[in-house]
Parts: C-alpha cells; structure tokens; sequence
C-alpha cells in the first residue's frame, strides 16, 4: 500500500476544492450581487455628478466604490468590513457637514448671496430688463426642439426663430398672414403643454439679433411677445454695471455685491470670503450683542438647571424606592417612566396647549380661571420650560440612579452603619461617592443635550416672548441652537453665514466643557 505525504498532490488538490467550494457557496453570490447593485449606484451618482458639474461629490463616489471592492474582496480586510459603513457615513454625514460649516461661517453665504458672480451678474441683467419704448407687440408662436424652447414670429413678412442661446434667424415654415404656425425642425406647442411650461416660457429671452444692445424677444403668456433690453448693461472689460437711464455705474466691491458711488448697492450679489467678520458682528453688531449675550446667559443656565433638577429630583425617587420598605416599588417605578416612554415632542405640545394664558387646563381647572402668562412673560416662560424639562428627564435620571445603587456593594454601606455612620453620612460620603463614579458621564452627556434641546424650545415656546429691536427673530427663551435656526431660516432674510459661527461656537463651548468635564470625572476613578 502506497501512503500519500500528507503535503502531496492530493492533499493539495483536496484543499483547493474545499476552498474553492467554500468561495462560491451561496454567500459568495450574495455578495456579488450586493457588491454589483453598490457599483452600479455608486457609479450612477459619481456619473451624475459629473453632469452637473459637482466634481468633488463625483470623486467622493469614485473613492468610496473602490474602498468598498477593495474591502470586501480582500480577504486581509476583516475588521474593514464591519467599519467600513460606519466610518462612510461619518465622513458623509458628520466630517463633511463639519467642515462645510466652518466654510460658510467665514463667507456671506445667505439670501442674496447664495451663487457665484457670474450667477448674479445674469440674474440682475434678467431682473432689470424693461420693454424697449416703442417696440411692436409680435404674436408668438411657442416651439420646441430636443427639449430646449423656441419662439417664432414674423417680422417684416418673413418668419424667424430663436431659443435662449440663437438669436431669431430666418426659418422655413408656414404661417396665417399674423402668426406663425408651424417651423420646419421644431415641434409646436399646443394649450396644454403651454399652461404646463409656462413658468419656463415666461423667463424664456430670446436675443432679437446679433447685437446685445437690441434686447431680446420675451413673452408672458406664450401669445404676445415684445421686445425688452436691459436698463443696466455688463462690460466684461471693465467688470461694471450701467445705468442705460441714470448714466450710473456699479462697480464690485469686496462683500459680493456691485455698488454705486453713492453706496447704492445691486442684488442679487455673490458669495465671498468676509474673514472674521460673522463672529465680530455676534459681539459687537448693535441690536444684536445683547440679545446674543442674554441667550448665551440663559443657555448655559438652561442646561446646568436642566441637569440639576433632573439629577436631583431623579436621586431622590430613585433613592426613596430602593428602600425595601416601601411596598409596591415595581408599580411605582413602572409610573415613573411614562414621561420618558411618551415621546417627548408630543408630551411638549400637551404641556404648550395646557399652559395656554387663555384656554389652559393649568389656568382653567387648577387656578380656577386665573390669567397667568405662562408662555409670554419672559421670566415665566423660562420657569415653564425649565418645568416642562423636569417632567420630561426625570425619569432618564431616575433608572440610571436606579440602576447606579442596586449596583453599590451592600457590605460597603453596611460597614459605614457598622462604623456608626448616620444615615445622612453614609449617603453623602459612601453612597453619592460611588454613585458619581457611573453617573458623572452622563451627567456631562446630558448637559451637552441640554445644551442643544431645539426640540423643547421649539415646540413648546417658539423661543418667544421676543426681544424687540433685535435684527433677527429671537427670543427670551431661545438657546444658542434655536437662535441659529432663527437666523437661518426664521428672520426674514436666511443668514446661513452669521448661523454657521454661532454653530460654530456652539460646538467650541460644548467641547471645552464636555473636556473639562471629563478631567474632572478622572478624580472619582481613584474611590
């Protein structure tokens, strides 16, 4: 009998089938499959970045369609697959958003800001656009070609036509003797695809001819057309606007906005760099330092009371229901968490209808009808929303203080008892003590929240009752986070730029006391 080395051919041979086997079991095509849908996608966006011009998404695509092939095709790459999805997201959804925002907050990226140069160098010819004095009224005819539209006329008899980008030029066709009604090369319009793309036919210009100055062919209703020029007209070579009428000129200056001699300035303008100058305008911008100021006061406040209140409200049930005396303690602390099962911006919206100053249940029932401005007296209207907190995050502070003393040694008080400790010593030296060293962290965790909680302040209050005078929309009861939704989105005029340092300032404060916090927390590691 021959014996086969048990690194011979066959041994070989046997491994290799067990691998491969195992290579392209059903797993295998799973994979494929899932990996060819994430190649395709990934693919199709990077693609359609490019159409569009975003270079930098369609590299970030590029990037992360590779990665995943290398990841999950590579057999040394194990761990790579298990972070590989988190560590995309946080780049797309977290690094990204970040440094974005640090971006804007040194530009005037906002409402009449929010393109390039050249992007408002069109909108203000288009914007200014008048009707050339004694110019004929042409009924137009509405064409199509590959999607791009067309107007037809007739001018001296014969028929033309045009798009955005031609000006009109002679063009075989048919006509009624007023009205052009069919071009050879372009589709006509009927009624309905009128009335369906009437907001395109109404910024539709089409250049009357050659020259710039003669103006374009425009149309508000896709039947009559009439001649317009623009009454302010761009030199490239000087970089400047004029004033066809005034004779006045806009030159540009460093803020993103073409400005007159006289300090008249054009919108829309551009977005540019303004350094430091959205934080500068925090501080010392009149009207807005000192509504900054008292919302800087009341946030750090706001959440320091939050947590105190909370904390301390849920150590004393926490402590009065691990006592073995008290009966019923599953029922009782079952109750105790309702608030915190119900979710919390439905609870808020409760408590807003409850403390309304003329139909509350608050000022109906209990107080007999009285008249308390619960929501718009600016001191009561923090005592509220410091309350409605209370009812919210007591039960969070109650389970973990819970959770925090049954996990405390029993012999450890009992030996202070022993020791002829009171029952107060032995609270504030053994049992506080150790319950600090698990629940400091999330005290730090829950003031952070807190120092962010846009939901309360949102849905209960609106951050009113509101400062008067103030340049933006913001209100006694507002913290750092609402006020800059308010400037973003909610005074008037988006300053996406003046939000951004606020945001930005947000997440230094935070930082620093989260650090801070955690250092200090450091000492309680020794008990």
């Amino acid at each position: 009998m021959t014996e086969v080395p048990l690194g011979g051919p066959a041994a070989r041979t046997g491994r290799g089938s067990d691998s491969h086997a195992r290579r392209v079991g059903p797993g295998w095509y799973v994979k494929i499959i899932l990996m060819a849908a994430v190649n395709a996608l990934g693919l199709y966006g990077a693609w359609s970045a490019v159409v569009v011009g975003s270079w930098g998404v369609a590299v970030f695509l590029a990037l992360a369609v590779a990665a995943a092939d290398w990841v999950y095709f590579s057999r040394r790459m194990l761990p790579g697959k298990y972070l590989y999805p988190g560590l995309l997201f946080l780049l797309a959804f977290q690094l990204f958003v970040m440094l974005y925002t640090g971006y804007v907050a040194f530009t005037n990226y906002g409402d009449g800001h929010n393109s390039t140069k050249q992007d408002a160098i069109a909108a203000i010819s288009a914007q200014n656009e008048r009707r050339v004095e004694g110019s004929a009224t042409y009924p137009v005819t509405v064409v199509e070609r590959d999607g791009e539209l067309g107007l037809a006329i007739l001018r001296d008899g014969e028929a033309v036509v045009g798009d955005a980008d031609t000006p009109l030029e002679p063009a075989a066709g048919s006509d009624d003797g007023a009205r052009v009604t069919a071009v050879d090369g372009w589709t006509t319009l009927d009624f309905a695809a009128l009335v369906e793309r009437s907001a395109e036919i109404t910024e539709l210009r089409v250049p009357f001819s050659d020259d710039p100055a003669d103006g374009g062919l425009r149309t508000q209703d896709g039947s009559l057309g009439f001649v317009a020029a623009p009454r302010l007209v761009y030199d490239d070579a000087t970089d400047t606007f004029t004033d066809s009428r005034s004779g006045a000129t806009y030159a540009p200056d460093d803020h993103g906005n073409f400005v007159s001699a006289g300090g008249e300035a054009l919108t829309p303008g551009w977005r540019v760099g303004v350094g430091l100058e959205n934080f500068t305008a925090i501080f010392t911008e009149k009207g807005l330092a000192g509504p900054f100021l008292q919302v800087l006061v009341w946030t750090f406040a706001f959440a320091a009371l939050s947590v105190i209140t909370t904390f301390g409200l849920g150590l004393f049930l926490a402590m009065v229901f691990d006592d073995p005396r008290v009966k019923g303690r599953k029922v009782y602390r079952a109750l105790l968490i309702l608030p915190y099962a119900f979710p919390a911006f439905l609870a808020t919206l409760v408590w807003r209808g409850m403390l309304n100053e003329r139909f509350g249940w608050v000022n109906e029932v209990l107080l007999g009808g009285a008249d308390v401005p619960w929501l718009t007296d600016p001191l009561l209207a923090k005592f509220s929303v410091l309350a409605v907190n209370l009812w919210l995050g007591f039960p969070y502070m109650f389970l973990v203080c819970t959770g925090a003393l049954q996990s405390i040694p029993g012999d450890v008080v009992e030996s202070a008892r022993v020791d002829g400790a009171s029952r107060l010593r032995t609270i504030r030296s053994i049992v506080l003590p150790l319950l600090m060293v698990s629940t400091a962290p999330l005290l730090i965790s829950s003031f952070a929240f807190n120092f962010n909680n846009f939901a309360l302040i949102y849905m209960l209050t609106g951050g009113g009752p509101h400062f008067e005078g103030a340049p933006v929309l913001v209100g006694h009861t507002d913290i750092l986070i609402s006020m800059v939704y308010s400037v973003a989105f909610e005074s008037g005029v988006k300053q996406y730029g003046l939000a951004s340092a606020v945001s930005l300032l947000i997440f230094v404060i935070v930082g620093v006391i989260s650090w801070l916090g955690f250092r200090r927390t450091r000492t309680l590691e020794e008990l």
